[in-house]
């Protein structure tokens, strides 16, 4: 090697070097870098030179703003995309809150998860801070008691879904642990009160459709995914028309608690002292009415879990027509 493809080679690898350290978020200074590498400043100064353009060339034909800009507070360099991209210390804090309240995985994997998140969604000077406000919480996270590693079986279900391919599961039911075996074509994956379920439509050959209340095949039934024992994506796809097709969001806002079953409209007064709380609860809900305090409501809800609900509101809720 000549001298100026060898010269040409140590400037190749100083700026991809320098790029690279860039990306992660570290801030370059200029001395720093000139003395590891064993150039002056001039050059690492035309480096950076060199970044910018190419940075300001992708931005042109990508839509990324990305920028190296000097930080007059740091005394360095930096990317300033890197920063844009993260999350701010008070999302990524109500994110962790909210991952550690659905109680929905391991222990081992809840740590693992709030780890990358901290590292990979917030900038390096504050991952400390953030890390200390979950600390607590973190420690006494209390896991699921079926105590199930699940993740890759649900990314499994999530690309059958997404290619209407069917699945034949062995599914442990709740009420008696009995196991069955049911052939299904999957359409979406929900989550609700510490859990992950799969909604599915029951194959129309399944023997086991005569045990089922609910045969009209506008209504799926639902299994919790950490009661799957064994899965298998079958070669097999299956179709349903677009004018027909499932829609998790319209579903999710009419169920409770998960428990399938028929649509219903429900009328009813709620007398208690927080009526934003019912339209929380129950998104169909409108009011129709209110006199002295008490409100009329109407809602359109699947299934039986209506009906938990409503008992746990004791005197506060009258249903007066359901239909």
């Amino acid at each position: 090697m000549n001298e100026i493809e060898y010269d040409r080679s140590s400037k190749v690898e100083r700026i991809l070097g320098i790029y690279t350290k860039l990306m992660n978020g570290h801030l370059i200074n200029k001395a720093e870098e000139a003395l590891h590498y064993g150039v002056n400043e001039r050059s690492i100064q035309r480096d950076i030179d060199d970044i910018r353009d190419y940075l300001e060339v992708n931005t042109a034909s990508q839509g990324y703003p990305t920028s190296v800009i000097y930080d007059r507070v740091r005394k360095g360099y930096r990317l300033e995309q890197t920063y844009t991209m993260k999350l701010s210390n008070s999302e990524i804090l109500a994110i962790c809150k909210i991952l550690l309240d659905s109680r929905a995985f391991t222990k081992k994997e809840m740590d693992s998860m709030l780890e990358r998140l901290i590292e990979g969604c917030v900038p390096q000077e504050n991952q400390k801070l953030v890390a200390e406000l979950i600390r607590n919480e973190a420690f006494h996270y209390i896991e699921p008691r079926h105590r199930t590693v699940f993740l890759d079986k649900m990314w499994d279900l999530g690309q059958a879904v997404r290619s209407c391919q069917y699945i034949e599961m062995e599914y442990r039911r709740g009420k008696d642990q009995h196991v069955v075996t049911r052939k299904l074509k999957p359409v979406a994956i929900l989550f609700s009160e510490y859990y992950f379920y799969l909604t599915a439509f029951l194959d129309d050959e399944d023997e086991s459709r005569e045990h089922f209340d609910v045969l009209n095949d506008s209504f799926p039934t639902i299994y919790r995914i950490d009661r799957i024992q064994k899965l298998t994506v079958l070669n097999e796809h299956f179709h349903i028309p677009y004018s027909s097709r499932f829609e998790e969001g319209e579903f999710r806002k009419r169920i409770q608690f998960m428990y399938g079953g028929k649509l219903q409209k429900l009328k009813f007064q709620y007398s208690g002292t927080n009526v934003e709380a019912i339209l929380d609860r129950l998104p169909t809900a409108k009011i129709l009415a209110e006199e002295d305090g008490v409100y009329t409501l109407s809602a359109e809800v699947f299934g039986k879990g209506i009906d938990m609900w409503l008992r746990s509101q004791g005197d506060a809720v009258k249903v007066i027509e359901r239909k």
